[in-house]
């Protein structure tokens, strides 16, 4: 099995075994096995947020494919629980079909259920660290099943318990907690509240606000299309920064910065990214055409076909050097490197 089939990106090498899990029980048989024999382990599902390495993986890549979404309704609201191969998209379709408020602006977004709380993925204003309820994982550790609460998973931007200790937990499934209603949750993020006709912090139609949350993302090239390669990519490749306030006071005026309650400030990797010289398209030029920065959306790296691990990554490397340079900033990759690094 080669890794490129995959990914999102459509990148990396073979696997040196392969098995594919459509239960919580072939899942955890997968990895416990593995482990005892000390064999590597990598976990796939929708492989929207890995880069692999052209040598590959030189261990078991088990795909988790397991199913499954139930759900109750408790105190006015209702408690789904998914399973970590349930696509995230169809579910957050089907979430939306059954009048559940809460994830509605996460429309779009590559990946598997399970994924979501280990990067708390967030767009549009919502992060999926706002309705989760609990996430139940095989301990790696401990050998047994855990359920972490929501407020237990220490969720942070981009990150959580999971993403920090990375080779432990094994999510099986998520449970959410999501309101009932015909309108969405509070629209938080500018751009999509002018795109909607309502002012930050009022609500819209639930379903209105998926379609054009979809269609945003479509128009930066973050919906997936086999024949679009502005969608062979690992969605945003950097995380935008938090600073000081004297690095983001060095910043040009027009730079974006907003406060943050522990005294940093956050800024955008994309405008960082422009304003250093990178604009959308950079890169084919000086690769043969074989990766480039998205034509639509400056924060995607993307393989225009033909293009390898190396290719990409020294494209990273070239942007992140640049922006240092500039801004003195450096930026941080969101997407996990398997083999290989920035």
């Amino acid at each position: 099995m080669l890794l490129r089939d995959l990914t999102t990106l459509r990148l990396g090498g073979p696997a040196a075994s392969y098995v594919e899990a459509t239960t919580d029980a072939e899942l955890v048989e997968a990895v416990t096995h593995a482990d005892a024999a000390g064999t590597p382990v990598l976990l796939v599902a929708g492989g929207s947020n890995l880069v692999v390495a052209d040598e590959g993986f030189p261990g078991l890549v088990v795909k988790v494919a397991t199913t499954g979404v139930t759900s109750r309704e408790v105190d006015g609201g209702v408690e789904v629980t998914a399973a970590a191969g349930e696509g995230w998209d169809d579910f957050v379709e089907h979430t939306v079909a059954n009048g559940w408020v809460g994830v509605e602006a996460l429309s779009g977004i590559p990946g598997a259920v399970g994924s979501t709380p280990i990067q708390n993925v967030g767009a549009y204003g919502q992060e999926v660290s706002e309705t989760i309820l609990a996430v139940r994982v095989w301990d790696r550790v401990l050998k047994g099943e855990r359920t972490f609460a929501g407020e237990e998973c220490s969720f942070g931007y981009r990150h959580s318990r999971f993403k920090a200790d990375p080779d432990r937990h094994v999510v099986l499934d998520v449970t959410f907690r999501l309101a009932v209603g015909e309108e969405s949750a509070p629209v938080k993020y500018a751009e999509l509240a002018r795109t909607l006709g309502v002012e930050p912090g009022e609500r819209a139609p639930l379903a209105a606000v998926r379609e054009t949350v979809l269609g945003l993302r479509a128009g930066k090239g973050m919906v997936l299309d086999a024949v679009d390669h502005d969608t062979w990519s690992a969605g945003s490749f950097f995380t935008n920064p938090f600073l000081t306030e004297e690095q983001a006071a060095a910043l040009p005026a027009d730079a974006p910065r907003f406060p943050q309650p522990d005294g940093t400030v956050k800024s955008s990797a994309a405008w960082l990214i422009d304003h250093a010289g990178f604009g959308k398209g950079y890169g084919a030029d000086q690769r043969g055409g074989r990766v480039s920065l998205s034509t639509k959306h400056t924060l995607a790296l993307t393989n225009r076909g033909g293009a390898t691990t190396a290719d990409l990554l020294d494209l990273a490397r070239e942007v992140q050097a640049g922006v240092e340079a500039r801004f003195g900033v450096r930026l941080v990759n969101e997407p996990v490197c398997v083999g290989c690094a920035l």
